[in-house]
């Protein structure tokens, strides 16, 4: 066995925690891998909101869906995932973030502390006893590691009866190795 890099291990985490039936949000669309993980998961009885700022990655998330049949479960928006909590009704089972910019995109289009710390905390606030949020955080490049302290930072401020947080990261990987957080909501 290998420990898995960050991406890897965040869908491990993800395939303990989803099941049929179940609500996920993938807050940073991208290229749709994690969306097409997430639907998988979840199953044709669950649903999944994905949302990004880039019509390009809707555009080829969609696409992506549709040749493998995977749409019928998946609502994307072309918004930030700072409107979560507008956009998304009732409660969900599991949340991923991939945070910094658009592989083979515009480098100059980042996530932000501000929209992403409150998309978390709509996702936290949705989210089901049990249910987890997972930030993948990349953090080399321009703006990065401010959004990565300030997520951090929030994450080590939740109170430790509501929410376990726990932090994953190669230490010995040169060029900014990604950051892995999961928020488990305690069940009550």
């Amino acid at each position: 066995m290998k420990i898995q890099p960050s991406v890897r291990y965040s869908h491990t985490l993800l395939s303990q925690f989803l099941q049929n039936g179940d609500t996920a949000i993938d807050a940073t669309v991208g290229k749709g891998n994690d969306t097409e993980f997430l639907s998988q998961l979840v199953g044709e009885k669950g649903k999944v909101y994905g949302f990004d700022v880039q019509e390009e990655a809707i555009k080829y998330t969609n696409q992506r869906l549709d040749d493998k049949n995977l749409s019928k479960n998946v609502t994307l928006f072309n918004t930030g995932h700072e409107n979560i909590d507008q956009l998304v009704d009732g409660s969900i089972n599991a949340a991923i973030f991939n945070l910094g910019y658009l592989p083979g995109s515009n480098k100059d289009i980042i996530t932000k502390p501000d929209t992403t710390l409150t998309a978390i905390k709509a996702c936290l606030n949705k989210l089901e006893g049990n249910g987890i949020v997972v930030l993948v955080l990349y953090y080399g490049h321009a703006g990065g590691p401010l959004e990565k302290n300030a997520v951090i930072e929030y994450a080590k401020s939740l109170d430790q009866k509501e929410f376990s947080v726990m932090q994953y990261q190669f230490i010995n990987q040169v060029n900014c190795p990604p950051i892995l957080l999961a928020i488990q909501k305690n069940s009550n």
